[in-house]
Parts: C-alpha cells; sequence; structure tokens
C-alpha cells in the first residue's frame, strides 16, 4: 500500500462517494476510528461518540432511512441550484458530473459498506460553537481513511430524519447526531483536490490584503467554485 504522508493526505483527500463492495475490515474500521478519536475539543471533554453501521439488521434500517432521507434532499438541491441547466446540458462539464456523481451515491446509498454517524453529548443548551467539538473528529477519520487506502464523505443527509434514528439507534436525549459519513474502498481514485488559489484565501494584517508569501506549490490546480470576488484587489496578480 502507497504510504501517505500528512501533507499528500491533506491534499489528496477528496469526496469519495463511489465504493466497491468489498468490506472494511474490523482492524481498518478500529484504525480510523482511533485517528478521529485523537482530535481536540472543548475542554477535552470528548463529547464526541461514533456510531458504526455495517451489515447488520439494524444497520441496514438506518441506511434505508438515510437514504431515503438522501433522494429526497438532493432531488430538492438539483432543482433549487439548477444542476440540469446552464452548464448542466454539457455533457462533460463539472456540474453535469457533480450531478451524476450524486444521483449515483444517493441511489446506491444503501449498500456502502461503512455508515457511521457522529453523535455529539450535549452538556448545556446547544451553542453555535459546539461544532468546534465534533468537526475536527470528522475530519481525522477522514484523514485516517485516505491513509489507509480508503475514501469517504462527509454529508448532513440525517438532518431530516434524525428523530427516527435516534429511535432506532438508542441515542440518549441530550446525543445529536452532527453528519453523516460514508466510508468504502474507492471505485474511482483519490487525487489532488482543487481550490481557489492562496491568495484569494489568506489575508495579512487587513481584510482583502493577501501576504506576498501566500504561494501555491508548484502544480497547484484551481477551482472557480465559491462564492464571488468582492474587490478588483482580490483579483490582482493571479497565479
Amino acid at each position: 500500500m502507497h504510504h501517505v504522508d500528512l501533507f499528500e493526505g491533506l491534499a489528496t483527500t477528496r469526496a469519495i462517494r463511489r465504493y466497491t463492495d468489498a468490506p472494511v475490515p474490523e482492524t481498518d474500521l478500529a484504525k480510523m476510528l482511533f485517528g478521529a478519536t485523537r482530535a481536540p475539543s472543548g475542554s477535552n471533554r470528548q463529547p464526541f461518540r461514533f456510531i458504526v453501521l455495517r451489515d447488520s439488521e439494524i444497520a441496514r434500517e438506518a441506511k434505508a432511512i438515510v437514504g431515503e432521507a438522501a433522494r429526497s434532499l438532493w432531488a430538492h438541491k438539483r432543482s433549487r441550484d439548477g444542476y440540469d441547466t446552464g452548464s448542466g446540458k454539457q455533457l462533460d462539464s463539472p456540474k453535469t458530473r457533480m450531478a451524476a456523481s450524486m444521483e449515483q451515491y444517493v441511489a446506491n446509498f444503501e449498500r456502502v459498506p461503512v455508515l457511521i454517524l457522529p453523535a455529539l453529548l450535549r452538556h448545556r443548551e446547544p451553542t453555535p460553537t459546539e461544532g468546534a467539538s465534533i468537526y475536527p473528529a470528522c475530519q481525522n477519520l477522514l484523514l485516517a481513511a485516505r491513509a489507509l487506502g480508503y475514501g469517504g464523505v462527509l454529508t448532513s443527509w440525517q438532518a431530516v430524519c434524525e428523530n427516527e434514528l435516534k429511535t432506532l439507534l438508542n441515542l440518549p436525549e441530550n446525543a445529536t447526531i452532527a453528519a453523516t459519513i460514508t466510508i468504502g474502498v474507492p471505485a474511482g481514485k483519490h487525487g489532488p483536490v482543487r481550490r481557489r488559489p492562496l491568495r484569494e484565501l489568506v489575508y495579512e494584517d487587513q481584510w482583502d490584503q493577501a501576504p506576498s508569501w501566500a504561494i501555491d506549490p508548484p502544480g497547484t490546480e484551481f477551482t472557480q467554485a465559491g462564492p464571488p470576488k468582492l474587490s478588483l484587489n482580490s483579483r490582482a496578480n493571479p497565479l
């Protein structure tokens, strides 16, 4: 297996939505979850818990619940965001490829090898910062999966079926499901992710002032996705 160092993992951990039917060995699951549980949390309380769902009767029922929610939410988003208009009518546009990837993902959700539901145990009323105590653990999980040759993706499909899942999985009242994560052997492959240039995202001293040292590594590929630039200054000297 190719060794993935930390920076390679950070730069190549794509959202993987297509998996083979190969199971994920328990030894690898243990390594991934170990990595996840090393993440920081507020006051080091470690309020995160991970519910792993593979092929039991309960797991199949949970996947069916989330799969139904995923298909409904994606259909709404596909229509609302115009995935079938504009460049979405071109056979090989990024928009069309994204729509095809999402369609395949939700249509086959019940077949994902591993569904992981990260839960947050609240010890007080919800706060705007509580996500800081669970989402780093979710990212650790995805990076650990990448390091072991697996792929995964984090979504929020659980948002519309949380009560049903909590009943099925016997979650305590103070637990909330923070995300939906699927893991498996990629049917495709990982590769360099494309993001905006560093100078568009990093400022020094003042807003919209890109530092001279904000230079992307040679060979970095970029995306045009994201909110529009707000000033001429942020468009100056593009890499």
